[in-house]
């Protein structure tokens, strides 16, 4: 009896080995494999895989693993079909594109002559964060101050109009980065999230925390702008983002290259540092509402717009 099981998938997130693909796992003695996209693609390849069910798949993985099977023919077509026979065991299929980069949603079909499982592979959601300093003015350096102080005014407050001049003025001083400039609208959601005091503004306590996190947000984007664009390609801010701290999953990923990239699906600094922001206060709510640690928190009305209006 044969078995057909159908996984599709949006071709979306970063290439791999200069190839958009997605990484499926099977377990199966002998399968046949249907590989159909809406552009033209080239080939699958199996490579075997076992205790990792959980996990994205680096190109350190394929560097140090070879394929084990592969279709027969490396060629611009819009459906490959491939028989394979293999000792049992589990296995990733990995489809690719003809040509390096080129985005399309996909159709996978596998035909198994016994019984075969399959699954998507994906990294659990999670962030491994250092715990936040709860810092005094006093433990604040006098040079910060002093330049809190220049930029600030008399109120001793910087406004969301007043960082945007500030973000704006230093990022100008930066040639090699690629950005438009913070908007108002990136610099109003800053101060939301970093606003503890909810007055819609930051203190000293507030601005040297956002400030601190910029710099190392900086100092993330150049070490992983691979091409010295002065931006982040999908891939480039898959392992951003993991350095930064956080794993997530392949839909998250989507998310925020839909969210945060221009049309070219490149990631901006100014929106790097946004996203960031968003994600590194998010998971810090979110930890600060899980009190009993099972990855689950529930909101009143009342609780859900403030966080989503605000945030």
């Amino acid at each position: 009896m044969t078995r057909t099981m159908t996984t599709e998938v949006a071709s979306q997130a970063a290439a791999l080995c200069s190839h958009s693909c997605r990484s499926i796992a099977a377990v199966s003695a002998a399968m046949g494999v249907t590989w159909r996209q809406s552009v033209s693609q080239s080939m699958s390849s199996l490579h075997q895989l076992a205790g990792q069910p959980a996990v994205h798949l680096k190109r350190d993985f394929f560097l140090a693993n070879a394929s084990r099977a592969r279709s027969e023919q490396f060629i611009n077509l819009r459906e490959v079909s491939t028989r394979f026979r293999l000792p049992p065991g589990e296995y990733v299929v990995v489809p690719s594109t003809f040509e390096p980069n080129k985005e399309g949603d996909f159709v996978l079909r596998f035909f198994s002559e016994k019984s075969a499982g399959t699954e998507e592979l994906d990294d659990q959601i999670q962030a491994n964060l250092p715990d936040e300093q709860v810092l005094s003015e006093e433990e604040i350096d006098e040079n910060f101050k002093s330049l809190f102080r220049q930029l600030a005014g008399e109120d001793l407050e910087i406004s969301v109009k007043e960082l945007q001049t500030i973000l704006n003025r230093i990022i100008g001083k930066h040639k090699d980065l690629r950005t438009k400039g913070f908007s108002l609208e990136s610099c109003r959601s800053m101060v939301n999230l970093m606003d503890r005091d909810g007055n819609g503004k930051l203190g000293l306590v507030e601005f040297n925390i956002l400030w601190n996190r910029i710099r190392n947000y900086l100092s993330i984007f150049r070490k992983f702008d691979l091409d010295k664009s002065g931006s982040m390609s999908a891939y480039e801010m898959r392992m951003a983002i993991e350095s930064a701290g956080f794993r997530l999953n392949k839909k998250l990923y989507e998310l925020i290259i839909t969210r945060y990239s221009e049309p070219d699906l490149a990631v901006d600094f100014d929106n790097f540092v946004c996203c960031l922001v968003r994600l590194e206060t998010m998971f810090r709510f979110f930890k600060t509402l899980d009190t009993d640690l099972d990855g689950v928190v529930t909101f009143d009305l009342f609780k859900w717009l403030q966080l989503t209006m605000f945030a």
